[in-house]
């Protein structure tokens, strides 16, 4: 059975706007927990590119990763994901091999097969919604960008041709799992909002796995959400901050992210309360000694080769103690 201290735990962040504060502010935390990261030995840093959202800050997700990655020195940094289907695949390897360049192996870029915003904003990203068909297409298009220049192309990528930059396929449900197994690339399942699609899409991931030269065996990080604090009390009251969240977007209405409430009695409805339960089904919420007897099981679980956390904390300080208790529950 696989043991946490054996497998890489790593970092999902959305960069949260608080409530009464700013962008500015949400990428000040950001950096700050990056470099604590960094410290208590977590593997990766990921971002996430969202449009339009209040309460995130990590739209222009390769900016904020460069910001990441000056601020730090060995922690691995990437996106989980940029959405493929909102860019040019000449942009996105221009840009990650910009960040190679400039953080020479230290760049991870996954990519998602959703637009990670309404049809409205794609238009104004200038980009159309023409399907799951495009994704493979322009999957296709940006690893030719990234390989190494064996003729004089029409378009070159510069930076980024012949770079190494690893390419993660992120999914939360079957497609891309499958995609990632035919092409032999690392797979990210985002069970930190999908629990439910999370174990068909890590067997047909794994069945379906071929080797390929980046790859020679299958390798599935699992995202799941954390809230660890020295009482179980305390871990239940910071949770309520990501549950806020949640009830908003079911009701259309997203917004920044508010301070922990004792209780949600009277902040949602019955089936308000169900949808959010079930989306954050994947959660672990408790002191050290649960977090650590529950991250257990899930690895157990999923069989996962690395982790990767989210924890949607109101309170930095409150935050930093959530990945602090995480990172000596993997090590004891």
């Amino acid at each position: 059975m696989k043991q946490l201290k054996d497998i890489p735990l790593s970092i999902l962040d959305l960069s949260p706007i608080r409530q009464g504060g700013s962008a500015a502010d949400a990428f000040a935390r950001t950096r700050d927990l990056a470099q604590h990261a960094e410290r208590w030995g977590y593997h990766r840093y990921w971002l996430a590119e969202h449009h339009g959202m209040p309460g995130i800050a990590s739209a222009a997700t390769a900016v904020v990763i460069g910001h990441v990655a000056g601020a730090t020195s060995t922690i691995r940094v990437g996106s989980g994901g940029i959405m493929l289907s909102n860019h040019a695949p000449l942009v996105i390897a221009e840009q990650f091999g910009t960040l190679e360049s400039l953080y020479p192996g230290r760049i991870d870029l996954g990519l998602g097969r959703a637009p990670g915003s309404s049809q409205a904003t794609m238009r104004a990203l200038r980009r159309t919604l023409q399907g799951d068909d495009e994704f493979p297409q322009q999957l296709d298009e940006l690893r030719n960008f990234l390989q190494p220049r064996v003729a004089e192309p029409r378009v070159r990528a510069v930076p980024g041709e012949g770079l190494d930059i690893p390419i993660w396929l992120l999914g939360s449900s079957d497609f891309s799992a499958q995609l990632a197994a035919h092409l032999g690339l690392p797979f990210a399942f985002a069970g930190q909002f999908s629990p439910a699609y999370m174990q068909a899409a890590l067997t047909l991931y794994r069945r379906g796995f071929r080797p390929s030269p980046t790859l020679a065996k299958p390798y599935a990080m699992v995202g799941l959400n954390v809230y660890a604090a020295d009482t179980t009390e305390e871990a239940h009251y910071l949770s309520t901050s990501h549950q806020q969240m949640h009830v908003n977007l079911i009701r259309g209405v997203p917004g920044q992210m508010a301070p922990p409430v004792r209780s949600m009695e009277g902040l949602w409805t019955p089936h308000e309360q169900a949808s959010v339960e079930a989306t954050l089904r994947a959660s672990i919420i408790g002191d050290p000694a649960t977090v650590r007897t529950q991250l257990q099981a899930f690895l157990h679980e999923t069989q996962a080769d690395e982790l990767i956390v989210n924890s949607m904390i109101y309170d930095h300080g409150a935050r930093l103690r959530s990945y602090e208790i995480l990172a000596e529950a993997r090590s004891a």
